[in-house]
């Protein structure tokens, strides 16, 4: 399929020698001699590319411009300037215009614009269809009403620059949220820069954050970029907030306040733009009433509150999470896909998870690799999942000690034990004889008997 230009000019010498040179190019062309009927055929035929003199009567190319991309925002516009009309070309260009092109017209010049508009059309669709897909790839997963509402939540807020604080237990997807946030805002282009507040020392603190000109520790010249740098005009995520440091809190309250900062042993100002998520496990009312969180900072950052509920409250999810991580493994490992009993499934969701979605989705995990089955049953949940199970016995090795015989044992733990190291070794037979301290030919013998 051939690309669509539209040409837009009141001349019409200009409409039939282009038409003619383009359609002998391959391209499938339109054309028109006015605005008005410009954005008629647009609205119609949604051409791949607009050719869009300047000068024309009734509305003029820019204020066409301006139509255009307020309704078909990713349709490139090539603007067509007379002599004189320079300026005008530039201010075009800065509303969204690709390029323009000089009358009289250069054929070579104007093929080559073509191209490199259609090229950047492709670029900007593979990079929407990457974005689309990393939304799904760290979509929430649930249909629950607790998830419904956290959905909603992100969904309302997202397109927005307001700061965000992400309160919840650890293990319930925090991170995943400030990613969603990220992903379904106007700065999704840019950066997410992580910050784990938790894990940086206080004397490396304000290095790791605002970059330095000098080693923080030998005070030698070194010269580094610091997180907040990284993350302008993008979104920074300051996550385990709670766990700051006083100190710390004090200097980041500055940067957020004055938006500027320097770097450690540097005497430039570098302005700071970014939006700031951030996320806590902690009850940061309570820390401010313990005297370990500033009130200050606290209102700073929870512009929108956004609580992000626990598995026990969202029990209608389990069987969603089950299946989408038994999905994950099964790709990850190339394994068929796994299911789950209703029996099986009571049993976890029964459970209280005190770690959450990240605990369960480590239980499945280990389920899908240490049960050979295509089903997992009840009887393969362990404890402490399972109360029939006593604790500290896995279910895979409670069904060999239920064996009696030493030698049926010994081949049902074998047959454990080759499928674990497969897996780990993702089918390669040889990586995997080679950690078992076997030969090759021996471990295929083995797994030939196994099927």
């Amino acid at each position: 399929m051939f690309p669509t230009i539209l040409i837009v000019d009141d001349e019409v010498s200009i409409l039939k020698s282009l038409s003619g040179l383009l359609s002998d190019d391959g391209f499938e062309v339109l054309t028109a001699s006015n605005g008005y009927e410009a954005l008629k055929i647009i609205d119609k035929e949604l051409p791949d590319l607009v050719l869009l003199d300047i000068w024309m009567p009734g509305i003029d190319g820019i204020e066409t411009l301006k139509e255009i991309k307020k309704e078909n925002h990713y349709v490139q516009v090539v603007m067509i300037t007379g002599h004189g009309t320079i300026e005008t070309a530039v201010q075009a260009t800065k509303m969204g215009a690709f390029d323009f092109i000089e009358k009289p017209l250069s054929i070579d010049k104007v093929i080559v614009t073509i191209n490199n508009a259609l090229n950047f059309r492709r670029l900007e669709e593979e990079n929407r269809f990457l974005r689309t897909k990393t939304i799904e790839k760290h979509s929430i997963s649930g249909v629950s009403e607790p998830v419904l509402k956290l959905k909603e939540q992100i969904a309302v807020s997202a397109p927005t620059d307001a700061w965000i604080l992400v309160t919840g237990e650890n293990g319930t997807g925090k991170e995943l949220v400030a990613r969603t946030i990220h992903q379904l805002s106007q700065r999704a282009e840019k950066a997410l820069v992580e910050v784990n507040c938790a894990a940086i020392p206080d004397e490396l603190i304000e290095s790791e954050l605002f970059g330095s000109e000098i080693s923080p520790l030998s005070g030698s010249s070194l010269k580094t970029i610091g997180k907040f740098e990284l993350a302008n005009s993008g979104t920074i995520f300051l996550d385990e907030v709670g766990d700051m440091s006083l100190k710390t809190q004090s200097k980041i309250l500055r940067v957020l306040q004055e938006q500027k900062f320097e770097r450690v042993g540097g005497g430039r100002v570098i302005n700071f733009n970014a939006r700031v998520i951030s996320a806590t496990n902690k009850n940061l009312e309570l820390e401010i009433e313990k005297g370990n969180f500033r009130e200050d900072l606290y209102y700073r950052l929870n512009v929108i509150p956004i609580q992000v509920p626990p598995l026990r409250e969202r029990s209608d999810d389990l069987m969603v999470l089950v299946d989408s991580f038994f999905e994950k493994c099964a790709k990850q490992y190339q394994s068929s896909k796994k299911i789950m009993t209703k029996e099986a499934l009571q049993l976890l969701t029964n459970y209280s998870w005190p770690g959450n979605v990240r605990e369960l989705q480590n239980l499945v995990e280990r389920l899908a690799i240490m049960v050979l089955s295509d089903e997992i049953n009840a009887s393969d949940i362990p404890a402490p999942y399972n109360p029939d199970v006593p604790d500290g016995v896995d279910s895979a090795e409670a069904k060999i000690f239920s064996i009696d015989s030493l030698k049926e044992a010994k081949n049902a733990f074998e047959k454990v034990f080759i499928e674990k190291k497969l897996l780990r070794h993702e089918k390669n037979v040889t990586k995997t004889a080679e950690t078992m301290g076997v030969d090759r030919s021996y471990l295929h013998r083995k797994l030939k008997k196994m099927k």
